[in-house]
């Protein structure tokens, strides 16, 4: 194979063969490019090799392993991190026997690195009086404070994802009965959940007190506005509410 080959693969992985044959999403690549600069990182501080220099016949078995023991021990990461780095190494791999399989035996042996087991936490759950005090918290006669309490009683009554609600546009909620909400997931995965009458009743007053951005059709804007009526981004709220 030619010298320092693995920069190639590398960049053919993350910016043709992802986005191309897999057609996996920005935030995945994003992920997957997270873990190579980690890999990357590794390999320069703790083994010596330049980013730049590093050939494909270098890696093996032996470097994802202590690699995948470095950000173990030293970065501190959990085993489901450790786990997901290990799953990238693995499609790069497999990319790697496809297109290019010189290098086929000791993808092979990668490959063959299971993932590490650990215990399975207890999923923890809000009471009905925990939920009663979180949804409790927005002022409801201010406009700020009526959008959260509608955002809050969303997530509580869909179990969406955080990402997914501020994605949430005016035309994945339909109020009509069956009320459902259309949400858009991770790995573009959709799903419609039905949603309680009350959460309907929130959703539609809410939908006729809000603005719209202008230069859109309406059903395209996002359901979930701040002032400057742009989507509304969560987690901070929901941490200070949940805390509080």
């Amino acid at each position: 194979m030619r010298e320092s080959d693995f920069p190639r693969y590398l960049t053919g992985f993350l910016s043709k063969y992802l986005p191309g044959q897999k057609n996996v999403s920005s935030h995945t690549i994003a992920a997957y490019r997270d873990t190579f600069k980690l890999f990357l990182t590794y390999c320069e501080t703790c083994k010596g090799l330049a980013p730049e220099r590093i050939k494909m016949a270098q890696l093996t078995k032996e470097l994802v392993l202590s690699f995948l023991e470095w950000i173990e021990t030293e970065r501190g990461c959990s085993i489901p991190t450790r786990n997901h780095r290990l799953a990238v190494i693995h499609s790069f791999c497999r990319y790697i026997q496809k297109e290019f399989p010189e290098n086929l035996y000791e993808t092979t042996r990668i490959l063959a690195i299971p993932n590490k087991k650990s215990p399975k936490p207890l999923v923890s759950y809000l009471t009905g009086d925990e939920m009663r005090i979180i949804l409790s918290q927005p002022d409801s006669s201010t406009k700020e404070g009526f959008r959260d309490l509608v955002l809050l009683s969303v997530l509580y009554d869909t179990a969406a994802r955080v990402d997914e609600l501020i994605n949430l546009k005016v035309k994945d909620v339909r109020l009509m009965d069956p009320a459902v909400i259309t949400l858009h997931g991770k790995g573009s995965k959709i799903r419609q959940v039905p949603i309680m009458s009350n959460t309907k009743t929130l959703l539609s007053s809410y939908l006729d007190t809000r603005k719209s951005c202008s230069g859109m059709a309406d059903i395209e804007n996002f359901y979930l506005l701040t002032r400057s009526a742009r989507n509304y981004l969560v987690g901070e709220y929901l941490i200070s509410s949940i805390s509080t």
